[in-house]
């Protein structure tokens, strides 16, 4: 008899909230760095539906935490990104580097997925 060796992703969330800029931007790397170091990461998400503004020392801390993610072998993702921000994604052309999500429920959609392709049999 086969038996599926059920291995979840572990994911981590951040949901950052008002104005993601110069003064708060170290801060908020320094969280995204610690969420990544985390032992058995697979995915992290960053939730954006409460940040109103971002500026280019928030853009930065989301660049540096998708290089660190690309070097640790962990998934970064971001969702729930407003019309207002997604132009700033988009003329910075970063949209096309990073993985957007409309909401949690697409991410969410997208893990499990991605879990399902992955499932071992022993």
């Amino acid at each position: 008899m086969m038996q599926a060796l059920l291995d979840y992703p572990k994911i981590s969330a951040i949901s950052p909230q008002g104005c993601l800029n110069a003064t708060n931007a170290l801060e908020f790397e320094t969280n995204l760095t610690k969420a990544l170091a985390q032992d058995g990461i697979s995915f992290l998400l960053v939730d954006l539906e409460y940040v109103e503004s971002l500026d280019s020392a928030g853009l930065m801390a989301l660049v540096s935490a998708l290089k660190l993610a690309h070097k640790l072998e962990r998934r970064f993702s971001l969702c729930s990104v407003s019309p207002s921000l997604k132009i700033i994604f988009e003329m910075t052309q970063l949209d096309r580097v990073f993985e957007i999500f409309e909401g949690r429920a697409a991410f969410e959609a997208a893990c499990l997925s991605h879990w399902e392709a992955t499932l071992t049999y022993a």
